[in-house]
């Protein structure tokens, strides 16, 4: 895809690190720093999960053990105001360069995704739907002063206002189809990621690729030009690459960058390795 080689032109001088093939452009950088060198609208659709920055010295539960919640400085809250300041003008720039017939997933938990809505509202995206993924197996809840935690909820917004001109993509009666000729609901039941997505090491807040398969089967064509500002472990890069769509990923950190490309480059060449992806077979569907 020539668009991409050409973006690395302009990529070479903000990124520490970079891959392109015909498929992917990975980059290893500041996503603002990024988004100076994309063009306005040229990407169709975004999925992400960014920062919930709620690495505040507490702990949670892991494989049993109490652990800490902290996962590095990029997760560390500023304040309310300033983390605000921060979703909105990550917000902004992607507004910037989706296409006007363009929608963004943005995943998150309530330490993140009420800042999230208010920013989309701010900036003019149209909210279509809250997703609620629930969790079959959360960790437990430590502390015992209230209910334990087990979901995560998902925003699906698109760019263009109710009565445009401007189409956004939802495969409708591909979901019906997948969820046996019955409307798909708005609560998703998935399991955490599967040992084989973790082969090659783990992200501290890593989605299952089920997850993110099915958002971009509800609104991508092959073809599509799919976004993440907030790379991580790679998974929606893989999720693209297995609805035939292109895909730009940045991440901030060298060692989640080196993760994610050494994933999406098996996953490549490689797609059984995620199991029940188009099958939909054993998910839970209601």
């Amino acid at each position: 895809m020539s668009m991409l080689n050409n973006i690395t032109d302009s990529i070479k001088n903000v990124a520490k690190d970079y891959y392109c093939d015909n498929n992917v452009l990975l980059i290893n950088a500041d996503v603002f720093d990024v988004y100076e060198v994309l063009n306005p609208n040229m990407i169709d659709c975004i999925w992400t999960d960014p920062p919930y920055l709620l690495s505040n010295n507490g702990t949670t539960c892991i494989a049993g053990k109490r652990v800490s919640v902290n996962k590095g400085k990029w997760d560390e809250s500023r304040g309310v105001h300033e983390d605000h300041e921060f979703n909105t003008e990550w917000l902004h720039e992607c507004y910037k360069i989706l296409k006007l017939t363009g929608t963004i997933w943005v995943s998150g938990t309530v330490h993140v995704y009420l800042s999230i809505g208010m920013a989309m509202k701010e900036l003019g995206y149209r909210i279509l739907n809250d997703i609620i993924w629930v969790k079959k197996n959360p960790p437990p809840n430590l502390g015992c002063r209230c209910f334990t935690h087990s979901t995560e909820t998902l925003l699906w917004a698109a760019k263009a206002p109710k009565g445009s001109e401007f189409k956004y993509t939802f495969n409708y009666k591909k979901m019906k189809a997948e969820n046996h000729g019955k409307q798909m609901k708005n609560v998703w039941v998935f399991n955490a990621p599967s040992k084989n997505e973790k082969q090659f090491g783990k992200h501290p807040t890593q989605k299952p690729i089920n997850l993110i398969s099915r958002s971009l089967r509800a609104s991508t064509e092959p073809g599509y030009l799919v976004f993440d500002p907030f790379m991580g472990s790679g998974t929606t890069g893989i999720a693209a690459l297995l609805n035939d769509c292109f895909f730009i990923g940045v991440e901030k950190e060298s060692k989640y960058y080196d993760l994610a490309y050494k994933r999406i480059a098996y996953a490549s060449d490689n797609k059984s390795i995620i199991s029940d992806i188009k099958t939909q077979e054993g998910l839970k569907l209601f």
